[in-house]
């Protein structure tokens, strides 16, 4: 085991910082324990590691276990926020003001791992969360890792890139995923090397874009989580332009209408989107929900 303190420069919400690698209930490589430390699994680039998170009297206190230990340290505040700057954010709507007052804590933070947030980022594409969490779920109970040291029971660590290229068709449909979104995920995983070779934002964006399957809204969320982009829009996502539309004016609208609101925000639109989130606002539902499908039945 190894430790790391570190104490942040303002304040800090650990928890809302994580909270975006966190994917639905159950999630095999998060988990928020009793006495109010956030766990996270991940695969650095020396290896797997469990890293335990939790704030004492201000400070950050870092655990760690497995061969990549000394790398989630070195790269914890990084994660939590630390290369973050709001400082040419300027608040134009009071719903967004009203946020980041009761918000002082938000901070957009970066793991530097690329494929550990396109995978979930591709199984969400075009469902519900919940199917695609249920796969999640499943593909890292049979091919994750378990996690290194004393991780929470049931914690697993990504799959090297290999083993996404490997997985047979059989094991996808068992998840739940059906054929396109498999083909998308081992298509990536060819590339690996290259995506996380990626020096900046634009070059991820690009390199992701030029991979059949994989359009705005993935490239967006893979970003945000990988590089703590605050600009990156998730464009396409089926809720969002619907929130972003109804707390700024009071209607719902489109990704065009959302895209214009956001326009005084160039620089930062993904944190005004987080705000809107933070405030609680959502538009009067409409309609029956979009149903959970499960791939295994066909």
């Amino acid at each position: 085991m190894m430790e790391r303190r570190w104490e942040p420069e303002g304040p800090l919400d650990v928890g809302l910082a994580l909270q975006p690698h966190k994917r639905g209930g159950g999630d095999p490589t998060w988990r928020r324990t009793p006495d109010g430390a956030v766990w996270r699994t991940s695969r650095t680039p020396d290896g797997p590691c469990t890293l335990s998170v939790r704030v004492k009297a201000g400070r950050v206190h870092g655990q760690a276990w497995g061969p990549g230990a000394g790398w989630a340290l070195e790269t914890l505040p990084a994660l939590l926020g630390a290369e973050d700057d709001p400082s040419g954010f300027s608040v134009r709507h009071e719903v967004l003001a009203e946020a980041a007052r009761r918000h002082p804590g938000l901070r957009i933070g970066r793991t530097g791992r690329v494929m550990e947030a396109l995978v979930p980022a591709v199984l969400e594409q075009k469902v519900v969360g919940q199917e695609a969490w249920r796969a999640w779920r499943w593909l890292l109970g049979r091919y994750g890792e378990p996690a290194p040291g004393p991780a929470p029971e049931g914690m697993r660590v990504v799959p090297e890139p290999a083993v996404w290229r490997q997985i047979p068709s059989w094991h996808w449909h068992r998840s739940g995923a059906e054929a396109v979104r498999a083909r998308t995920i081992a298509t990536a995983a060819w590339h690996a090397d290259k995506l996380e070779a990626a020096a900046t934002t634009q070059e991820l964006d690009r390199l992701l874009r030029a991979l059949p399957g994989i359009g705005v809204w993935t490239s967006a969320e893979v970003r945000q989580r990988a590089f703590g982009d605050p600009d990156a829009v998730s464009v396409g996502d089926f809720h969002l332009a619907k929130l972003v539309g109804y707390a700024l004016t009071g209607e719902k609208t489109d990704d065009p209408g959302m895209m214009r609101l956001l326009e005084p925000y160039t620089g930062h639109r993904h944190r005004a989107t987080v705000l809107v989130w933070l405030s609680g606002l959502r538009p009067p539902a409409r309609g029956p929900r979009m149903p959970v499908r499960d791939y295994r039945s066909f």
